[in-house]
C-alpha cells in the first residue's frame, strides 16, 4: 500500500462526488418530463412503436411490458448468433454460434450480465457484436433504469396505481441519457487509442520470424456503453486489460468514474423524486462505506508478500515484497487493479483489467463478497438503486419494531405486504446461488470435471460462477470453463431468474406504496436522512449477508487463506 495508490483512490472519489449530483438533477428532470430538446424525435419513436405517452401503467401492466420487451430482445439475439455465417460484416467468416451458448449469451446480455463463456474476438461476428450485444448493452442498461425509477415513483406518489410507462421510460433514457454521453465518450477514447473500425483482422510477421493474428473492431462504441450501462462484456476476451479496450491510464480512469456514475446519481434522483435530498444522500453514504471497506480490504490483500513464495529465493522475495502482482495489468499496478475490481462488482459491470482467480484469497473475497451482498453498493444502472431501497424498507421496518411503532417511510406506512415483497426479493438470490452451486459441487461430470483447481479455491470459482450469475455482474474466476451444456444451461437461467425473478416483487412493492395515503411525521417517526438511519442501513445488509453467505465463504476462500498461511496450497 503506497502513498501514490490511496492518492489514485482519493482524486478518483472526489471526481465521483463532482459529477454525481448535475447527471442526478438531469435524470430526475428527464423522468419528470421536463426536457423537451429531443421531444420531435421522440414523437416520432412514440408514433412508430404505437405508444401513447400519456398513457401510465399500473405495476402489473409495467411488469408484463418489460418482461416481452426483453423477451423477444432475447430470442432475436438468439437467432443472430444462430444465423452469423449468412449475415454481413463477417470479415473472419466465424460460424454460428453453438445452440447451448448462443442461448446462455442471449439471456446473458439480455439481462444486462454480460458473462461471456467464449472468447469474443474467435466468436462474434462485427454484425453479432454491434447489432445485438451493443444493442442489448443500450437497452439492457435502460431497463434497469426505468424500473428504479418506477420504484421511486412508487415511492413518491400517493393514492394511485400508476407507476409511468414502461416505453416512455426506457425511450427517454436511451436518448436523453445514454447515447448522447456514449457518442461523447467513444470519441475520447478513440482519442486515447481505443480502436474503431470494421477491418478484417491484421496478420503480422513476429520478431521471431511468426505470424500473429491481431483482431480488431468497432470496439470504441461497444466500450463505452459496457462502462456507463455496466455491462462489462468485452469486445476481446481480456476484457478492460487489452490495450485496444483500455490503452491509458487516463482510459482506466474514465472507465472506472463511468460504472458508477449512474448508480450515484440515481441517489441524487431519488431525493430530488421523494422530496427529500438528505434520504438520497444517506443511501449514498451506505454505499460509499461498503465500496470503501471493499476497496481498503483488497488493496491491503494485494499489497502483501505472499507467504508461500515469500523468502524462497531472495529474487521472488524482492518481486513479492511490493505485493501480489500475479493477474495484474503491469501498466496499472496493484491498486487500480484493487480498484477496478471493486468497482466492477460493487456494480454489476463485470469488466476487468486484472484477473480475479489470481487475487490472495482475501483479494478475491472481495469482489464476490461484494456481488453476494446483491448488487447494491452503487449496483447496476437502476438495479443497484432499487435493490438498495429493498434495504431501507427492511431498514425501516426494523426501525419500527424496535421502537415499537407501526413503521413509517417517508410519509407512507410500511405493512405486511411490503414487507414480503421485500423478503421474497431477499431470499430469491441465494436461492439461485446456493442450490444451483451445491448441485455442481456434488456432481463429478456436470459440476466439477471442468474446474481446474481443487479444495477451498475451487468451491471459491463455483462459487463466483453462480453468484456472477444470479447477481447480473459477468465477471468470473478465470479457473472454471463454464462452456458446457450443464453451465450454459444452469447459469442462463440463474441470469434470467436473478434479473426478471427479482423484478416481479420489487414492482408489486413500487405499486403497492403508491396507493397508501400520505401521514404526517410524528414524533415516532424514524428519519430516514440521518447518520443513525445510515449506520442502521449498513448493518441491516451487512448482518443480512452474512447470515446467508458466510458458511459458503468459510469454505473457499477463507479457508483458503487459512491453508496459505499455514504453508497448505491445496487441501
Amino acid at each position: 500500500m503506497t502513498p501514490n495508490g490511496w492518492v489514485q483512490f482519493l482524486i478518483y472519489f472526489v471526481v465521483l462526488l463532482l459529477c454525481m449530483r448535475p447527471i442526478g438533477i438531469y435524470m430526475a428532470r428527464i423522468f419528470s418530463g421536463e426536457l423537451k430538446f429531443l421531444r420531435p424525435v421522440e414523437n416520432a419513436i412514440y408514433r412508430i412503436c404505437g405508444v401513447r405517452r400519456q398513457t401510465e401503467m399500473n405495476w402489473r401492466e409495467y411488469t408484463v411490458a418489460m418482461l416481452l420487451f426483453s423477451a423477444i430482445s432475447l430470442l432475436l439475439t438468439y437467432v443472430i448468433q444462430r444465423t452469423q455465417q449468412f449475415l454481413p460484416w463477417n470479415p473472419q467468416h466465424l460460424p454460428a454460434v453453438a445452440p447451448d451458448l448462443a442461448w446462455n449469451t442471449a439471456a446473458s446480455f439480455t439481462t444486462n450480465t454480460n458473462w461471456q463463456a467464449y472468447t469474443p474476438e474467435t466468436t462474434m461476428s462485427y454484425f453479432t457484436q454491434m447489432v445485438t450485444l451493443a444493442y442489448h448493452n443500450f437497452f439492457s442498461a435502460a431497463v434497469g433504469i426505468a424500473v428504479a425509477v418506477a420504484l421511486v415513483r412508487g415511492i413518491a406518489r400517493r393514492e394511485t396505481k400508476l407507476i409511468g410507462n414502461f416505453w416512455v421510460d426506457t425511450t427517454r433514457t436511451c436518448l436523453y441519457l445514454l447515447l448522447p454521453i456514449c457518442l461523447i465518450y467513444s470519441l475520447v477514447l478513440v482519442s486515447q487509442g481505443v480502436v474503431q473500425n470494421l477491418h478484417p483482422y491484421t496478420v503480422v510477421q513476429t520478431l521471431e520470424h511468426g505470424t500473429q493474428t491481431i483482431a480488431q473492431g468497432p470496439v470504441a462504441s461497444q466500450e463505452a456503453i459496457k462502462m456507463l450501462g455496466t455491462n462489462g462484456g468485452g469486445f476481446f476476451n481480456a476484457n478492460s486489460a487489452h490495450p485496444f479496450e483500455n490503452p491509458t491510464p487516463f482510459s482506466n480512469f474514465l472507465q472506472m468514474v463511468s460504472i458508477f456514475l449512474i448508480g450515484a446519481g440515481l441517489t441524487v434522483t431519488l431525493g430530488r423524486m421523494t422530496g427529500s435530498p438528505g434520504h438520497g444522500w444517506a443511501v449514498f453514504a451506505c454505499m460509499s462505506i461498503l465500496f470503501v471497506a471493499g476497496f481498503v480490504v483488497a488493496y491491503w490483500a494485494e499489497s502483501q508478500p505472499h507467504p508461500l513464495l515469500h523468502g524462497v529465493d531472495q529474487r521472488v522475495s524482492t518481486l513479492q515484497s511490493g505485493g501480489n502482482m500475479e493477474g495484474k495489468e503491469t501498466r496499472f499496478g496493484i491498486s487500480q487493479s484493487a480498484l477496478f475490481a471493486t468497482i466492477t462488482t460493487d456494480a454489476s459491470c463485470g469488466a476487468i483489467n486484472s484477473w480475479h482467480d489470481s487475487f490472495t484469497p482475501l483479494g478475491g473475497l472481495v469482489p464476490l463478497a461484494n456481488i453476494m451482498l446483491g448488487e447494491i453498493v452503487f449496483g447496476g444502472v437502476g438495479s443497484g438503486l432499487y435493490g438498495m431501497l429493498i434495504y431501507v424498507v427492511l431498514s425501516v421496518f426494523i426501525a419500527g419494531l424496535m421502537v415499537g411503532r407501526t413503521p413509517e417511510y417517508l410519509g407512507k406506512k410500511i405493512e405486511a405486504y411490503d414487507v414480503k415483497m421485500c423478503m421474497l426479493y431477499v431470499l430469491i438470490f441465494p436461492i439461485l446461488i446456493l442450490v444451483p452451486a451445491a448441485i455442481s459441487a456434488v456432481s463429478p461430470q456436470m459440476g466439477l470435471s471442468v474446474l481446474t483447481n481443487h479444495g477451498p479455491h475451487g468451491l471459491s470459482e463455483l462459487l463466483y460462477a453462480f453468484t456472477s450469475a444470479a447477481g447480473n455482474n459477468g465477471s468470473a474466476f478465470a479457473g472454471l470453463n463454464a462452456n458446457t451444456h450443464w453451465y450454459n444451461f444452469t447459469l442462463g437461467w440463474g441470469m434470467l431468474c436473478g434479473r426478471f425473478l427479482m423484478m416481479v416483487p420489487m414492482l408489486a412493492l413500487a405499486g403497492n406504496l403508491a396507493q397508501k395515503k400520505s401521514i404526517p411525521p410524528s414524533p415516532g417517526t424514524f428519519p430516514v436522512n440521518t447518520a443513525l438511519f445510515t449506520f442502521l442501513l449498513t448493518s441491516v445488509i451487512l448482518i443480512v449477508g452474512a447470515l446467508t453467505f458466510f458458511p459458503a465463504l468459510s469454505l473457499g476462500p477463507i479457508l483458503e487463506q487459512l491453508l496459505l498461511h499455514h504453508g497448505v496450497l491445496v487441501s
